[in-house]
C-alpha cells in the first residue's frame, strides 16, 4: 500500500494489523500524528514498513520484534523517543534500517550487530551515547553506516575495519576520541568516510577515502595528519626519536650548565674577595714598611743622628735646603747607611731666646 506524498493528516489506525497479507505499508512524507500503534504487528506479511517523515511520536512499539518476514523499517524524520527496543533483533531478514532525526536516547543496543542481512543502518541525529558497540562490526554485508550528531564517546571499534562491503561511514558530530584503527587501511570498499567534529588524533589510514577525501569530512578533531591539504604532515618516527632525544639532551644538559653557572659565579666571588682582603693587607704592610723607614732613624743614638744630620747637611748648608716653613727649614740628609730624610731646622723663637741647637724635627 502506497500512500506517501499526500498530505494525510490524523492519526495512524491500528487496523492496519487487521491486514493479513498486507505485505507492504508506506505512508511517508505525510501529516500523521500520534503514536504507533503495536496493533500494527499483526500484519505479519509485512515486508516493508515506512512511515518516515511525519509528526508521530511516542516510543517505537517493542511489539514490532513480531514482524519477522520484514526487510525494510523505516520511520525516519519523526519525533520518536525513548530507546531502540532490543526486540527489533529479532527481525532477522531485515535489510534496512532507518531511524535517523528523531528523539531516540539510551545506548546503541549491541543485539544490532545481529542483522546478518543487513546493508544500509542509520541511526543519525538522534541523542544516543556511550560507546559504539563492537558487535556493529559483525554486520558482514553492511554497506551504509550512518551514526551521526549524536553523543557517542569512547574510541572506533577496531572491528569496524573488517567491514570489507562497507562504503559509506558517517561518525561525525559525535565526542569519539583516540586514534583511527589500523584496521581501516584494509577497506576495499570504503569510498566515502566523514569524521569530522570530533576528538580524533593520529594519522589518517592510506586508503583513497581517506587520502582523497574532503577536508571538510576530516576537520575540527584534535590532532588528525596526514598527507591531506588542510591537515598536519605526521611526523616520522626517526622524527619522533630525534625528538624524543633532543628532549632527554636538553634535560640533562641545562641543569648541568646551570650548575656550571652558578659554581663560576661563587668561585669569581670567592677569588675577587681573596684578591681584595690580599690587597688590603699588601697596602697596610707596604705603609707599616714606609712608616717603619720613616721612624727608623729615632731607634738609633740621639748624639750619633745628629752628628750624622749636621754632617749630610754640611752643617744646614742652603744648598741642602728644600723649603721654608712658618716654624723652620726643612733640609735634605742623605745618611750613612743610604736613607733619604727631610730635617726641619726651627727658627729663632719670638722672645729672642734661641733655640737649642741641636732641636730638629
Amino acid at each position: 500500500m502506497g500512500l506517501s506524498d499526500n498530505n494525510l493528516y490524523g492519526h495512524l489506525s491500528s487496523k492496519w494489523g487487521k491486514c493479513k497479507n498486507l505485505t507492504s505499508l508506506i505512508i511517508s512524507n505525510n501529516n500523521l500524528t500520534g503514536s504507533i500503534p503495536p496493533e500494527l504487528a499483526r500484519a505479519t506479511n509485512l515486508h516493508i514498513l515506512d512511515l518516515s517523515s511525519n509528526k508521530l511520536n511516542g516510543k517505537i512499539p517493542k511489539e514490532l520484534g513480531n514482524l519477522t518476514s520484514l526487510i525494510q523499517l523505516s520511520i525516519s524524520c519523526n519525533n520518536l523517543s525513548g530507546e531502540i527496543p532490543v526486540q527489533i533483533a529479532s527481525l532477522q531478514k531485515l535489510t534496512i534500517l532507518e531511524l535517523a532525526t528523531n528523539n531516540l536516547i539510551g545506548f546503541i543496543p549491541k543485539q544490532l550487530g545481529r542483522f546478518p542481512m543487513l546493508w544500509n543502518l542509520n541511526l543519525s541525529q538522534n541523542k544516543f551515547e556511550g560507546n559504539i558497540p563492537d558487535e556493529i562490526g559483525q554486520l558482514k554485508v553492511i554497506e551504509n553506516i550512518d551514526l551521526s550528531v549524536n553523543f557517542l564517546n569512547g574510541t572506533i571499534p577496531a572491528m569496524l575495519g573488517s567491514l570489507k562491503y562497507l562504503e559509506t561511514l558517517n561518525l561525525s558530530h559525535n565526542n569519539l576520541s583516540g586514534t583511527i584503527p589500523l584496521s581501516y587501511g584494509e577497506m576495499p570498499s570504503l569510498t566515502i568516510v566523514d569524521i569530522s567534529y570530533n576528538w580524533l588524533e593520529g594519522p589518517i589510514p592510506s586508503i583513497p577515502a581517506f587520502q582523497k577525501a574532503p577536508i571538510g569530512t576530516l576537520r575540527n578533531n584534535k590532532g588528525l595528519c596526514g598527507n591531506v591539504s588542510g591537515l598536519e604532515p605526521c611526523s616520522t618516527p626517526s622524527t619522533n626519536f630525534h625528538s624524543h632525544k633532543t628532549k632527554m639532551i636538553l634535560v640533562l644538559v641545562l641543569p648541568l650548565s646551570l650548575g656550571f653557572i652558578l659554581l663560576a659565579i661563587f668561585a669569581y666571588g670567592l677569588l675577587y674577595h681573596l684578591c681584595k682582603t690580599s690587597s688590603t693587607k699588601e697596602c697596610m704592610a707596604t705603609e707599616e714598611s714606609h712608616t717603619g723607614n720613616l721612624f727608623s732613624i729615632w731607634s738609633f743614638d740621639g748624639k750619633m743622628v745628629y752628628e750624622n744630620i749636621i754632617e749630610a747637611t754640611e752643617e744646614f748648608d742652603n744648598k741642602h735646603l728644600i723649603g721654608v716653613g712658618g716654624q723652620g727649614s726643612v733640609y735634605k740628609a742623605e745618611l750613612p747607611t743610604g736613607q733619604v730624610v727631610a730635617v726641619k731646622k726651627l727658627h729663632s723663637l719670638q722672645n729672642g731666646e734661641m733655640s737649642n741647637l741641636k732641636a730638629f724635627a
